[in-house]
Protein backbone atom coordinates (compact mmCIF):
# COMPACT_ATOMS: atom_id res chain seq x y z
CA UNK A 1 0.00 0.00 0.00
CA UNK A 2 1.34 3.31 -1.09
CA UNK A 3 1.69 6.05 1.84
CA UNK A 4 0.00 9.37 1.69
CA UNK A 5 3.09 11.10 1.38
CA UNK A 6 5.79 9.40 -0.93
CA UNK A 7 9.61 9.26 1.36
CA UNK A 8 11.80 11.97 -1.07
CA UNK A 9 13.70 8.50 -2.32
CA UNK A 10 11.05 6.76 -3.46
CA UNK A 11 10.07 10.39 -5.47
CA UNK A 12 12.92 10.07 -7.33
CA UNK A 13 12.84 6.69 -8.10
CA UNK A 14 9.21 7.79 -10.03
CA UNK A 15 11.17 10.88 -11.69
CA UNK A 16 13.93 8.24 -13.16
CA UNK A 17 12.41 4.77 -13.13
CA UNK A 18 8.36 5.38 -13.47
CA UNK A 19 7.17 3.55 -16.92
CA UNK A 20 11.05 2.53 -17.50
CA UNK A 21 12.02 -0.84 -18.83
CA UNK A 22 14.01 -3.24 -16.65
CA UNK A 23 16.42 -4.38 -19.24
CA UNK A 24 18.62 -6.74 -17.32
CA UNK A 25 19.05 -7.99 -13.58
CA UNK A 26 22.22 -9.17 -12.69
CA UNK A 27 24.47 -10.56 -9.32
CA UNK A 28 28.14 -9.70 -9.54
CA UNK A 29 29.28 -13.56 -8.64
CA UNK A 30 27.63 -14.77 -5.64
CA UNK A 31 28.24 -11.29 -3.53
CA UNK A 32 25.52 -10.04 -1.66
CA UNK A 33 24.47 -7.25 -4.61
CA UNK A 34 21.71 -7.12 -7.11
CA UNK A 35 22.29 -4.61 -10.14
CA UNK A 36 18.97 -3.63 -11.85
CA UNK A 37 19.84 -1.86 -14.92
CA UNK A 38 16.37 0.54 -15.95
CA UNK A 39 15.87 2.49 -19.30
CA UNK A 40 13.62 5.13 -19.43
CA UNK A 41 12.65 8.09 -21.89
CA UNK A 42 13.37 11.59 -20.22
CA UNK A 43 11.03 14.82 -19.65
CA UNK A 44 12.47 15.46 -23.64
CA UNK A 45 11.77 12.22 -25.09
CA UNK A 46 15.50 11.23 -24.48
CA UNK A 47 16.61 7.57 -23.81
CA UNK A 48 18.26 7.35 -20.39
CA UNK A 49 19.61 4.26 -18.31
CA UNK A 50 19.89 4.26 -14.76
CA UNK A 51 21.26 1.50 -12.42
CA UNK A 52 19.43 0.25 -9.23
CA UNK A 53 21.66 -1.22 -6.85
CA UNK A 54 20.17 -3.11 -3.66
CA UNK A 55 23.50 -3.75 -1.86
CA UNK A 56 22.36 -6.39 1.09
CA UNK A 57 24.79 -6.29 3.95
CA UNK A 58 22.80 -6.82 6.99
CA UNK A 59 22.74 -3.10 8.78
CA UNK A 60 24.49 -1.83 6.15
CA UNK A 61 22.04 -2.98 3.95
CA UNK A 62 21.45 0.03 1.25
CA UNK A 63 19.51 0.58 -2.09
CA UNK A 64 21.64 3.21 -4.48
CA UNK A 65 20.34 5.14 -7.89
CA UNK A 66 23.31 5.63 -9.90
CA UNK A 67 23.85 7.44 -13.44
CA UNK A 68 25.70 4.78 -15.65
CA UNK A 69 27.01 7.39 -18.09
CA UNK A 70 28.85 9.39 -15.18
CA UNK A 71 28.91 6.39 -12.53
CA UNK A 72 27.41 9.45 -10.14
CA UNK A 73 25.38 8.63 -7.40
CA UNK A 74 21.79 10.07 -7.82
CA UNK A 75 20.86 9.22 -4.16
CA UNK A 76 20.87 6.59 -2.01
CA UNK A 77 17.99 5.45 0.63
CA UNK A 78 20.91 5.79 3.39
CA UNK A 79 23.54 8.43 3.15
CA UNK A 80 26.84 7.55 4.09
CA UNK A 81 28.68 10.50 5.12
CA UNK A 82 32.52 10.97 5.23
CA UNK A 83 32.55 10.78 9.33
CA UNK A 84 30.78 7.59 9.07
CA UNK A 85 33.34 6.12 6.55
CA UNK A 86 36.51 6.88 4.45
CA UNK A 87 35.81 4.17 2.19
CA UNK A 88 33.16 4.75 0.52
CA UNK A 89 30.65 7.66 0.49
CA UNK A 90 26.84 7.26 -0.50
CA UNK A 91 25.76 11.17 -1.25
CA UNK A 92 24.13 12.45 -4.11
CA UNK A 93 26.80 13.43 -6.77
CA UNK A 94 30.06 11.65 -5.05
CA UNK A 95 31.00 8.95 -7.18
CA UNK A 96 30.02 5.10 -6.99
CA UNK A 97 32.55 2.73 -5.10
CA UNK A 98 31.33 -0.61 -4.51
CA UNK A 99 31.56 -2.49 -1.48
CA UNK A 100 35.11 -3.60 -0.43
CA UNK A 101 36.61 -6.88 -1.94
CA UNK A 102 36.31 -9.44 0.22
CA UNK A 103 38.78 -11.37 -1.74
CA UNK A 104 37.40 -14.96 -1.25
CA UNK A 105 37.42 -17.78 -4.48
CA UNK A 106 34.30 -17.96 -6.37
CA UNK A 107 32.97 -21.66 -5.59
CA UNK A 108 31.60 -22.88 -8.76
CA UNK A 109 34.76 -22.39 -10.43
CA UNK A 110 36.97 -24.30 -7.89
CA UNK A 111 38.23 -27.87 -9.33
CA UNK A 112 39.52 -30.40 -6.31
CA UNK A 113 43.13 -29.22 -6.38
CA UNK A 114 42.38 -25.76 -5.48
CA UNK A 115 39.85 -26.40 -2.93
CA UNK A 116 42.35 -29.00 -1.42
CA UNK A 117 45.14 -26.07 -1.58
CA UNK A 118 42.71 -23.60 -0.27
CA UNK A 119 41.79 -24.90 2.46
CA UNK A 120 45.13 -26.43 3.42
CA UNK A 121 46.93 -23.12 3.24
CA UNK A 122 44.27 -21.85 5.30
CA UNK A 123 44.86 -24.38 7.90
CA UNK A 124 48.44 -23.74 8.20
CA UNK A 125 47.31 -20.14 9.12
CA UNK A 126 45.31 -21.46 12.39
CA UNK A 127 46.73 -20.94 15.66
CA UNK A 128 44.32 -23.92 17.26
CA UNK A 129 45.99 -26.89 16.93
CA UNK A 130 42.91 -28.82 16.97
CA UNK A 131 40.69 -28.36 13.79
CA UNK A 132 37.15 -29.16 15.29
CA UNK A 133 33.80 -29.31 12.98
CA UNK A 134 33.10 -25.75 14.08
CA UNK A 135 36.70 -24.22 12.61
CA UNK A 136 35.84 -25.97 9.46
CA UNK A 137 32.77 -23.81 9.04
CA UNK A 138 34.56 -20.87 9.44
CA UNK A 139 37.20 -21.78 6.90
CA UNK A 140 34.70 -22.63 4.29
CA UNK A 141 32.85 -19.05 4.88
CA UNK A 142 35.72 -17.23 4.97
CA UNK A 143 37.47 -18.86 1.97
CA UNK A 144 34.86 -19.32 -0.57
CA UNK A 145 32.59 -16.19 -1.70
CA UNK A 146 28.57 -16.85 -1.08
CA UNK A 147 28.89 -19.47 1.39
CA UNK A 148 26.74 -18.72 4.24
CA UNK A 149 27.53 -20.35 8.03
CA UNK A 150 24.22 -22.45 7.78
CA UNK A 151 25.53 -23.86 4.50
CA UNK A 152 29.14 -24.38 5.56
CA UNK A 153 27.37 -26.25 8.68
CA UNK A 154 25.67 -28.37 5.97
CA UNK A 155 28.60 -29.37 4.00
CA UNK A 156 30.19 -30.13 7.22
CA UNK A 157 27.83 -32.23 8.34
CA UNK A 158 27.42 -34.09 5.32
CA UNK A 159 30.82 -34.58 5.12
CA UNK A 160 30.30 -37.64 7.26
CA UNK A 161 33.50 -36.90 9.59
CA UNK A 162 33.21 -36.90 12.91
CA UNK A 163 35.09 -34.68 15.38
CA UNK A 164 38.07 -36.88 15.68
CA UNK A 165 38.82 -37.28 11.63
CA UNK A 166 38.25 -33.90 10.82
CA UNK A 167 41.79 -32.81 12.94
CA UNK A 168 43.50 -34.32 10.45
CA UNK A 169 43.29 -31.38 7.57
CA UNK A 170 44.58 -34.15 4.92
CA UNK A 171 41.55 -36.32 5.77
CA UNK A 172 39.12 -33.50 6.50
CA UNK A 173 39.82 -32.19 3.06
CA UNK A 174 39.09 -35.35 0.97
CA UNK A 175 35.60 -35.31 2.84
CA UNK A 176 34.28 -31.91 2.58
CA UNK A 177 35.09 -31.97 -0.90
CA UNK A 178 32.71 -34.12 -2.02
CA UNK A 179 29.43 -32.82 -0.90
CA UNK A 180 30.95 -29.07 -1.65
CA UNK A 181 31.22 -30.20 -5.29
CA UNK A 182 28.22 -31.83 -5.38
CA UNK A 183 26.25 -28.57 -4.19
CA UNK A 184 28.64 -26.90 -6.37
CA UNK A 185 27.55 -28.62 -9.47
CA UNK A 186 23.62 -28.21 -8.34
CA UNK A 187 24.16 -24.35 -8.74
CA UNK A 188 25.67 -24.62 -11.90
CA UNK A 189 22.80 -26.50 -13.45
CA UNK A 190 20.29 -24.48 -11.52
CA UNK A 191 19.42 -27.52 -9.44
CA UNK A 192 17.88 -25.82 -5.94
CA UNK A 193 15.77 -27.62 -3.52
CA UNK A 194 14.08 -24.74 -1.40
CA UNK A 195 12.83 -25.85 1.81
CA UNK A 196 11.52 -24.53 5.04
CA UNK A 197 12.82 -26.33 8.02
CA UNK A 198 10.69 -25.10 11.56
CA UNK A 199 13.23 -26.39 14.16
CA UNK A 200 12.47 -27.03 17.70
CA UNK A 201 11.77 -23.88 20.06
CA UNK A 202 10.27 -22.53 16.73
CA UNK A 203 12.80 -20.83 14.92
CA UNK A 204 13.14 -21.23 11.31
CA UNK A 205 15.67 -21.99 8.65
CA UNK A 206 15.65 -21.48 4.87
CA UNK A 207 18.04 -22.85 2.18
CA UNK A 208 18.16 -24.36 -1.57
CA UNK A 209 19.79 -27.08 -0.03
CA UNK A 210 18.19 -30.10 1.98
CA UNK A 211 18.93 -29.19 5.51
CA UNK A 212 20.00 -32.70 6.95
CA UNK A 213 21.50 -31.07 9.94
CA UNK A 214 18.53 -29.75 11.48
CA UNK A 215 16.02 -31.68 13.65
CA UNK A 216 13.08 -30.51 12.97
CA UNK A 217 9.85 -30.67 10.42
CA UNK A 218 11.02 -29.93 6.75
CA UNK A 219 8.68 -27.68 3.94
CA UNK A 220 9.67 -27.97 0.22
CA UNK A 221 8.55 -25.71 -1.98
CA UNK A 222 8.50 -25.87 -5.88
CA UNK A 223 11.13 -22.90 -6.27
CA UNK A 224 12.76 -20.36 -4.34
CA UNK A 225 10.27 -17.86 -4.77
CA UNK A 226 7.35 -19.24 -3.38
CA UNK A 227 9.82 -20.38 -0.58
CA UNK A 228 10.92 -16.38 -0.11
CA UNK A 229 7.01 -15.79 0.07
CA UNK A 230 6.20 -18.51 2.68
CA UNK A 231 9.06 -17.11 4.42
CA UNK A 232 9.32 -13.50 4.71
CA UNK A 233 5.32 -13.33 4.06
CA UNK A 234 4.74 -14.50 7.76
CA UNK A 235 7.85 -13.40 9.02
CA UNK A 236 7.23 -9.84 7.55
CA UNK A 237 3.22 -9.62 9.64
CA UNK A 238 4.74 -11.26 13.12
CA UNK A 239 7.71 -8.63 12.89
CA UNK A 240 5.08 -5.70 12.61
CA UNK A 241 3.04 -6.94 15.04
CA UNK A 242 6.54 -7.80 17.31
CA UNK A 243 7.08 -3.76 16.88
CA UNK A 244 3.10 -2.18 17.55
CA UNK A 245 2.91 -4.63 20.52
CA UNK A 246 6.42 -3.97 22.20
CA UNK A 247 5.05 -1.37 24.99
CA UNK A 248 2.16 -3.68 25.28
CA UNK A 249 4.15 -6.93 26.01
CA UNK A 250 6.66 -4.14 28.30
CA UNK A 251 3.29 -3.11 30.24
CA UNK A 252 1.85 -6.47 31.19
CA UNK A 253 5.08 -8.11 31.70
CA UNK A 254 6.20 -5.29 34.39
CA UNK A 255 2.34 -6.04 35.97
CA UNK A 256 2.76 -9.67 36.16
CA UNK A 257 6.07 -9.35 37.65
CA UNK A 258 4.34 -7.02 40.33
CA UNK A 259 1.81 -9.67 40.87
CA UNK A 260 4.07 -12.34 41.60
CA UNK A 261 6.14 -10.16 44.00
CA UNK A 262 2.94 -9.36 45.88
CA UNK A 263 2.30 -12.97 46.23
CA UNK A 264 5.71 -13.96 47.65
CA UNK A 265 5.17 -11.36 49.87
CA UNK A 266 1.11 -12.15 50.56
CA UNK A 267 2.46 -16.11 51.66
CA UNK A 268 5.06 -14.61 53.98
CA UNK A 269 1.77 -13.19 55.89
CA UNK A 270 -0.47 -15.87 55.44
CA UNK A 271 2.12 -18.15 56.62
CA UNK A 272 2.74 -15.67 60.05
CA UNK A 273 -1.22 -15.02 60.05
CA UNK A 274 -1.56 -19.04 60.37
CA UNK A 275 -0.07 -19.00 63.28
CA UNK A 276 -3.29 -18.00 65.05
CA UNK A 277 -4.54 -20.73 66.72
CA UNK A 278 -1.55 -20.95 68.41
CA UNK A 279 -2.07 -17.33 70.01
CA UNK A 280 -5.58 -18.72 71.27
CA UNK A 281 -4.10 -21.28 73.08
CA UNK A 282 -1.41 -19.48 74.72
CA UNK A 283 -4.03 -16.79 76.01
CA UNK A 284 -6.34 -19.98 77.11
CA UNK A 285 -3.40 -21.30 78.87
CA UNK A 286 -2.38 -17.64 80.54
CA UNK A 287 -6.16 -17.96 81.86
CA UNK A 288 -6.22 -21.06 83.26
CA UNK A 289 -3.17 -20.03 84.84
CA UNK A 290 -3.64 -16.30 86.24
CA UNK A 291 -2.83 -17.73 89.62
CA UNK A 292 0.99 -18.60 88.73
CA UNK A 293 1.49 -15.32 87.27
CA UNK A 294 2.62 -11.89 88.89
CA UNK A 295 2.82 -8.54 87.10
CA UNK A 296 6.68 -7.63 86.68
CA UNK A 297 6.76 -11.71 84.87
CA UNK A 298 9.14 -12.12 82.24
CA UNK A 299 7.42 -15.77 81.46
CA UNK A 300 5.93 -18.45 82.97
CA UNK A 301 5.87 -22.23 82.53
CA UNK A 302 2.77 -24.15 82.58
CA UNK A 303 0.82 -27.32 81.54
CA UNK A 304 -0.37 -27.26 78.14
CA UNK A 305 -3.30 -29.60 78.14
CA UNK A 306 -3.76 -29.89 74.70
CA UNK A 307 -0.87 -31.34 74.39
CA UNK A 308 -1.67 -35.25 75.18
CA UNK A 309 1.38 -36.00 77.03
CA UNK A 310 0.82 -32.75 78.83
CA UNK A 311 3.95 -30.94 78.41
CA UNK A 312 4.92 -28.09 79.80
CA UNK A 313 5.17 -25.35 77.80
CA UNK A 314 6.87 -21.50 78.53
CA UNK A 315 4.86 -18.17 77.54
CA UNK A 316 6.34 -14.91 77.41
CA UNK A 317 4.90 -12.05 79.25
CA UNK A 318 4.92 -8.27 78.71
CA UNK A 319 6.08 -7.21 82.59
CA UNK A 320 4.09 -4.40 82.59
CA UNK A 321 0.79 -6.09 82.33
CA UNK A 322 -0.93 -7.70 84.44
CA UNK A 323 -1.93 -11.35 84.37
CA UNK A 324 -5.17 -10.88 82.71
CA UNK A 325 -3.80 -8.08 80.59
CA UNK A 326 -0.96 -10.76 79.75
CA UNK A 327 -4.20 -13.33 78.73
CA UNK A 328 -6.10 -10.65 76.67
CA UNK A 329 -2.83 -10.09 74.32
CA UNK A 330 -2.75 -13.01 73.21
CA UNK A 331 -6.16 -13.33 72.24
CA UNK A 332 -6.53 -9.92 70.37
CA UNK A 333 -3.35 -11.50 68.21
CA UNK A 334 -5.58 -14.42 67.80
CA UNK A 335 -8.01 -12.24 66.54
CA UNK A 336 -5.87 -10.11 64.34
CA UNK A 337 -4.28 -12.93 62.98
CA UNK A 338 -7.25 -14.36 62.21
CA UNK A 339 -8.72 -11.53 60.26
CA UNK A 340 -5.90 -10.86 58.90
CA UNK A 341 -5.67 -14.52 56.63
CA UNK A 342 -9.12 -13.65 55.60
CA UNK A 343 -8.09 -10.29 54.18
CA UNK A 344 -4.42 -12.41 52.98
CA UNK A 345 -6.39 -15.00 51.30
CA UNK A 346 -9.08 -12.87 49.19
CA UNK A 347 -5.57 -10.55 47.83
CA UNK A 348 -3.52 -13.53 47.21
CA UNK A 349 -7.18 -14.66 45.16
CA UNK A 350 -7.43 -11.33 43.03
CA UNK A 351 -3.18 -11.62 42.55
CA UNK A 352 -4.04 -14.96 40.86
CA UNK A 353 -6.74 -13.90 39.01
CA UNK A 354 -5.04 -10.89 37.70
CA UNK A 355 -2.27 -13.13 36.67
CA UNK A 356 -4.25 -14.89 35.17
CA UNK A 357 -5.75 -12.34 33.23
CA UNK A 358 -2.19 -11.17 32.39
CA UNK A 359 -1.12 -14.33 31.06
CA UNK A 360 -4.09 -14.22 28.60
CA UNK A 361 -3.50 -11.15 27.40
CA UNK A 362 -0.04 -11.98 26.80
CA UNK A 363 -1.01 -15.40 24.83
CA UNK A 364 -3.06 -13.36 22.94
CA UNK A 365 -0.53 -10.65 21.38
CA UNK A 366 1.41 -13.52 20.53
CA UNK A 367 -0.86 -14.43 18.18
CA UNK A 368 -2.87 -11.45 17.37
CA UNK A 369 -2.74 -9.90 14.04
CA UNK A 370 -2.35 -6.46 12.67
CA UNK A 371 -6.62 -5.58 13.53
CA UNK A 372 -6.18 -7.73 16.93
CA UNK A 373 -3.80 -5.44 18.32
CA UNK A 374 -6.52 -2.26 18.78
CA UNK A 375 -9.13 -3.89 20.40
CA UNK A 376 -6.37 -5.14 23.02
CA UNK A 377 -4.96 -1.81 23.13
CA UNK A 378 -8.86 -0.34 23.96
CA UNK A 379 -9.02 -3.32 26.31
CA UNK A 380 -6.20 -2.47 28.76
CA UNK A 381 -7.31 1.31 28.47
CA UNK A 382 -10.57 0.40 29.61
CA UNK A 383 -9.20 -1.58 32.77
CA UNK A 384 -7.17 0.69 33.44
CA UNK A 385 -3.58 -0.69 32.60
CA UNK A 386 -2.98 2.02 29.79
CA UNK A 387 -3.84 5.83 29.77
CA UNK A 388 -6.23 6.88 27.22
CA UNK A 389 -3.44 8.20 24.18
CA UNK A 390 -4.89 12.08 24.06
CA UNK A 391 -8.57 10.99 25.33
CA UNK A 392 -9.66 11.71 21.77
CA UNK A 393 -13.53 10.28 22.27
CA UNK A 394 -14.27 10.15 18.52
CA UNK A 395 -11.67 7.18 18.40
CA UNK A 396 -13.83 4.78 21.17
CA UNK A 397 -15.47 2.16 19.36
CA UNK A 398 -19.18 2.53 19.72
CA UNK A 399 -21.15 0.55 22.36
CA UNK A 400 -22.86 -1.84 19.88
CA UNK A 401 -20.13 -2.26 17.26
CA UNK A 402 -19.26 -5.63 16.58
CA UNK A 403 -15.83 -7.11 16.67
CA UNK A 404 -14.54 -8.86 13.51
CA UNK A 405 -13.96 -12.65 13.68
CA UNK A 406 -12.17 -15.23 12.66
CA UNK A 407 -14.27 -18.16 10.96
CA UNK A 408 -12.87 -20.85 9.97
CA UNK A 409 -14.66 -23.95 7.65
CA UNK A 410 -14.11 -27.32 8.59
CA UNK A 411 -13.56 -30.15 6.28
CA UNK A 412 -17.32 -31.19 7.02
CA UNK A 413 -18.63 -27.46 5.83
CA UNK A 414 -19.09 -26.41 8.82
CA UNK A 415 -18.20 -22.82 10.90
CA UNK A 416 -15.89 -22.36 13.54
CA UNK A 417 -15.37 -19.11 15.31
CA UNK A 418 -11.96 -18.13 16.75
CA UNK A 419 -11.77 -14.96 19.37
CA UNK A 420 -8.39 -13.57 18.99
CA UNK A 421 -8.50 -11.29 22.14
CA UNK A 422 -11.14 -10.85 25.01
CA UNK A 423 -13.28 -8.43 23.37
CA UNK A 424 -13.79 -11.23 20.53
CA UNK A 425 -14.00 -13.83 23.11
CA UNK A 426 -16.90 -11.85 25.02
CA UNK A 427 -18.89 -11.03 21.43
CA UNK A 428 -18.41 -14.33 20.30
CA UNK A 429 -19.40 -16.45 23.42
CA UNK A 430 -22.03 -14.35 24.93
CA UNK A 431 -23.96 -12.91 21.99
CA UNK A 432 -23.27 -14.56 18.73
CA UNK A 433 -22.96 -18.46 19.95
CA UNK A 434 -26.72 -19.93 20.60
CA UNK A 435 -27.05 -22.31 23.38
CA UNK A 436 -26.61 -25.05 21.04
CA UNK A 437 -23.22 -24.42 19.80
CA UNK A 438 -20.62 -26.30 20.96
CA UNK A 439 -17.96 -23.72 22.55
CA UNK A 440 -14.14 -25.05 22.77
CA UNK A 441 -11.37 -24.02 24.83
CA UNK A 442 -7.59 -25.35 26.04
CA UNK A 443 -7.81 -26.52 29.80
CA UNK A 444 -6.73 -24.22 32.20
CA UNK A 445 -4.02 -22.68 29.84
CA UNK A 446 -4.79 -19.36 28.53
CA UNK A 447 -6.49 -19.67 25.13
CA UNK A 448 -8.70 -18.18 22.55
CA UNK A 449 -12.29 -19.13 22.78
CA UNK A 450 -14.04 -21.49 19.70
CA UNK A 451 -17.47 -22.04 18.51
CA UNK A 452 -18.30 -24.53 16.36
CA UNK A 453 -21.65 -22.89 15.01
CA UNK A 454 -23.97 -25.47 14.62
CA UNK A 455 -25.94 -28.17 16.88
CA UNK A 456 -24.81 -31.11 14.60
CA UNK A 457 -21.48 -31.97 13.54
CA UNK A 458 -18.80 -34.92 12.89
CA UNK A 459 -15.51 -36.29 14.76
CA UNK A 460 -13.68 -34.59 12.04
CA UNK A 461 -15.14 -30.78 12.75
CA UNK A 462 -14.56 -31.79 17.06
CA UNK A 463 -10.77 -32.32 15.96
CA UNK A 464 -10.55 -29.17 13.86
CA UNK A 465 -12.21 -27.43 16.53
CA UNK A 466 -9.81 -28.33 19.10
CA UNK A 467 -6.53 -28.11 16.67
CA UNK A 468 -7.88 -23.82 16.57
CA UNK A 469 -8.27 -24.22 20.17
CA UNK A 470 -4.77 -25.52 20.84
CA UNK A 471 -3.16 -23.59 17.99
CA UNK A 472 -4.20 -20.56 19.49
CA UNK A 473 -3.49 -20.48 23.14
CA UNK A 474 -0.09 -20.92 25.17
CA UNK A 475 0.52 -24.26 24.44
CA UNK A 476 0.86 -23.08 20.74
CA UNK A 477 4.13 -25.48 20.59
CA UNK A 478 3.14 -28.31 22.74
CA UNK A 479 1.94 -31.97 22.03
CA UNK A 480 -1.52 -33.57 24.07
CA UNK A 481 -2.98 -30.28 24.64
CA UNK A 482 -5.89 -30.66 26.67
CA UNK A 483 -8.86 -29.03 25.48
CA UNK A 484 -12.27 -29.11 26.95
CA UNK A 485 -15.82 -28.72 25.27
CA UNK A 486 -19.53 -28.47 26.31
CA UNK A 487 -22.40 -26.35 25.19
CA UNK A 488 -22.49 -22.69 25.51
CA UNK A 489 -25.34 -23.14 27.56
CA UNK A 490 -23.21 -24.37 30.17
CA UNK A 491 -20.64 -21.71 29.97
CA UNK A 492 -21.21 -18.16 31.77
CA UNK A 493 -19.54 -15.24 33.00
CA UNK A 494 -19.26 -14.38 36.82
CA UNK A 495 -20.45 -11.36 37.71
CA UNK A 496 -17.69 -8.78 38.26
CA UNK A 497 -15.12 -10.84 36.24
CA UNK A 498 -12.55 -9.70 34.09
CA UNK A 499 -12.71 -9.49 30.26
CA UNK A 500 -13.03 -13.21 28.88
CA UNK A 501 -13.16 -14.76 31.95
CA UNK A 502 -15.95 -17.47 32.08
CA UNK A 503 -16.44 -20.86 34.40
CA UNK A 504 -18.48 -23.96 32.41
CA UNK A 505 -19.30 -27.02 33.57
CA UNK A 506 -20.32 -30.53 31.58
CA UNK A 507 -17.12 -30.40 29.37
CA UNK A 508 -15.40 -33.42 27.95
CA UNK A 509 -11.82 -33.27 27.28
CA UNK A 510 -9.70 -34.23 23.87
CA UNK A 511 -6.32 -34.42 23.62
CA UNK A 512 -4.48 -32.66 20.44
CA UNK A 513 -1.29 -31.83 19.13
CA UNK A 514 -1.73 -28.53 17.33
CA UNK A 515 -0.95 -29.19 13.27
CA UNK A 516 0.03 -25.13 12.19
CA UNK A 517 -0.01 -27.07 8.09
CA UNK A 518 -3.59 -28.02 8.89
CA UNK A 519 -4.69 -24.88 10.20
CA UNK A 520 -3.06 -22.91 7.34
CA UNK A 521 -5.29 -24.87 4.95
CA UNK A 522 -8.41 -24.18 6.35
CA UNK A 523 -10.56 -21.84 4.47
CA UNK A 524 -10.96 -18.87 6.93
CA UNK A 525 -13.33 -15.64 6.31
CA UNK A 526 -13.20 -12.89 8.75
CA UNK A 527 -16.73 -12.04 9.34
Amino acid sequence: MNPLEAPMFCMLLRKHCENGIIESVTQPGLERVIKIQVRQRDELGDLSLKTILVEIMGRHSNIILIDPATGAILDGIHHVTPTISSYRIVMPGAAYVAPPEQHKEMPTEVNRERFVSILTEATAEQEAPVLTPGAWEKLLVQRFSGLSPLVARELVYRSGGDASRLEDPLEAVALLWEPFAGLMDNLRHHRYTPVIVEAPGGKAFFSILELTHLDGETKRYDNVSRRLEAYYGDKAERDTVKQRVADLFRSLTNERSKNVKKLEKLEETRQDAEQADRFRILGELLTASLHLITKGDKQVEVVNYYDEEQRPVTIELDPLLTPSENAQRYFKKYTKSKNSLIAVQEQMEQAHEEIRYLDNLLQQLTSASLSDIEEIREELTEQGYLRDRGGKKGRRKKPNAKPVLACYTSSEGIPIYVGKNNTQNEYLTNRLAHPGDTWLHTKDIPGSHVVIRSPEFGDATLTEAAQLAAYYSQARESSGVPVDYTLIRHVRKPSGAKPGFVIYDHQKTLFVTPDAELIKQMPVQQK
